[in-house]
């Protein structure tokens, strides 16, 4: 593997458990190490899930994740969209959790699209450059990364979307009522 491979944070480990996605997985490790700036297209279901979301939603989730959560898998960004690497099996289950999730009450998450088998992502290339649509914020590491399943993206979404609503004590100025400066009260 080329040494330049890790110049976004993509070791060599980390691009061969991408790369083990691929039904020839030596092909792609190939490719990337003569052309390490380009994307590929990956099979997901059987090393991993993608949950794509919009992303600013998706930059509350990884705040949540990382802030409040046990952290993140890969996580990368495309044309507009966090891709949320996570546990394969995670596409089939997590919409029946959301629509499960207090009958409702998550109308402020925005369509998350789930990759799962049968589907394929466009992953980002192990070395960006700056003027590339897809890049890693978070990039795989390791050949055998963690990944969070649906119930730990479940959670995030959640928490992202109650992070997204802002509660004040004071009432918005244009209730009709009269505001009385009590401060100059003697």
């Amino acid at each position: 593997m080329s040494s330049c491979l890790g110049a976004s944070g993509v070791t060599p480990d980390g691009a061969a458990w991408l790369a083990s996605a691929g039904t020839y997985p030596r092909n792609i490790l190939a490719f990337w190490k003569e052309r390490p700036d380009v994307p590929v297209v990956l099979p997901c279901g059987a090393v991993f899930d993608v949950v794509s979301v919009p992303m600013m939603f998706g930059r509350r989730m990884l705040d949540r994740l990382w802030d409040d959560g046990p952290g993140s898998g890969p996580v990368a960004v495309f044309r507009g969209r966090t891709l949320l690497f996570a546990a394969p099996g995670t596409a089939q289950r997590l919409p029946s959790l959301l629509r499960w999730e207090e009958f409702g009450r998550t109308a402020d998450i925005p369509p998350l699209l789930c990759h799962g088998t049968g589907d394929a992502v466009t992953v980002p290339a192990p070395v960006g450059t700056p003027e590339q649509s897809s890049r890693w914020l978070v990039a795989p590491d390791t050949r055998r990364p963690w990944l969070p399943g649906p119930e730990i993206l479940l959670w995030a979404a959640v928490r992202a979307a109650r992070a997204a609503v802002r509660i004040s004590i004071f009432p918005p100025p244009d209730q009709g009522a009269k505001v009385y400066d009590v401060s100059r009260r003697r």
